[in-house]
């Protein structure tokens, strides 16, 4: 029996996007949470928390766009073309984001609320657009033999929309709760108040795009509902009840670490399920990972070279948070 090489190409892609949605969602949750804080030094130790880490976190988005190009080159050019605006849109955010960490710092104190608006706007415009591009995937794109069919705003649908105002939610709970862990004194204090209604408002916006989705995809129904499935699968809904109270239960007694923690749980349950709901597809519903994937031969040069090259990024990444860990204070300055 030969390896796989489309299934350990998606695997490491898959991986790639977790990592990244993971550590880019608290940096750009920070940014969603901007307008919370009313102190410049509150801000300031906010963006100290992720400036030594931030553009390490994109690592991972890179790793999946260009595995994605590299093994899968017939849904890349599909997926692209279908969400070529959304994409254009997220790279405007994370660009204006990227800027506004540099030059914040370096501004004047009159003129460090227009990077803060900068910053603001690039986190949420970013996370909107992801969201918007995750959902309009989730709905499906037209494929007709090897090339996309449809049109340039297929993917302006409500559910798509709403898909991005959800991931607003998440990432602003990943940011409130990293901030938890990251400080101390009355910015934590905020964070802790913000908490539970964010928790609360996240567990309904999952509720909604969880059923959204299989009443919108009867494929995607059965999948979840029918038997022995819905036995297998029902540990990811209950997990997430279990996570959100568990985040209640830690954010009321004012616990530093557990709120994070959980949520993050929360974020890789969301992937999960939608892991559950398009699996095999990677351009769905049409194409799968083995139909969209390059010859053996070209996956399994660049699988060596990414072998090769991921222990670094994974040893970088851990090696970052590990001498950047603690507790962050006015003290602490950024360059």
């Amino acid at each position: 029996m030969g390896i796989d090489l489309p299934l350990i190409w998606a695997v490491i892609i898959i991986f790639g996007i977790m990592m990244y949605v993971v550590m880019d969602g608290f940096d750009l949750g920070i940014g969603i949470l901007f307008p919370f804080f009313k102190d410049s030094k509150d801000r300031d130790v906010a963006m100290n928390t992720v400036a030594p880490v931030w553009d390490g976190n994109e690592t991972w988005l890179v790793l999946g766009g260009a595995g994605l190009f590299g093994a899968f080159p017939l849904a890349y050019s599909v997926v692209l073309e279908a969400l070529y605006l959304p994409l254009v849109f997220m790279l405007v955010g994370l660009i204006f984001r990227g800027v506004a960490f540099e030059f914040r710092f370096k501004a004047t104190p009159a003129k460090q609320h227009i990077w803060d608006k900068a910053f603001i706007g690039g986190s949420l415009v970013a996370t909107f657009f992801q969201g918007v591009a995750l959902g309009a995937f989730i709905d499906g794109i037209p494929v007709v033999g090897r090339k996309f069919a449809g049109g340039g705003l297929d993917w302006l649908t409500p559910f798509s929309l709403f898909c991005g105002l959800a991931l607003i939610v998440a990432y602003a709970l990943l940011g409130c709760t990293w901030l938890i862990m990251k400080t101390q004194g009355g910015l934590q204090q905020t964070m802790h108040r913000l908490a539970r209604p964010l928790t609360l408002l996240l567990l309904a916006v999952t509720g909604a795009v969880s059923l959204w989705t299989p009443l919108a995809h009867p494929e995607i129904a059965t999948r979840w509902f029918s038997k022995p499935n819905l036995f297998w699968f029902l540990p990811v809904p209950i997990l997430v009840l279990v996570a959100v109270y568990g985040l209640l239960r830690a954010v009321a007694r004012k616990a530093h670490y557990t709120p994070f923690v959980l949520t993050l749980l929360l974020v890789f349950l969301g992937y999960t399920g939608l892991g559950i709901s398009l699996w095999p597809h990677i351009v769905p519903p049409s194409l799968t990972i083995w139909d969209a994937a390059s010859p053996p031969k070209s996956q399994g040069f660049i699988l060596v070279g990414t072998l090769f090259i991921l222990p670094f990024i994974l040893g970088y990444t851990f090696w970052s948070y590990y001498v950047f860990r603690g507790k962050v204070t006015p003290e602490d300055g950024y360059h």
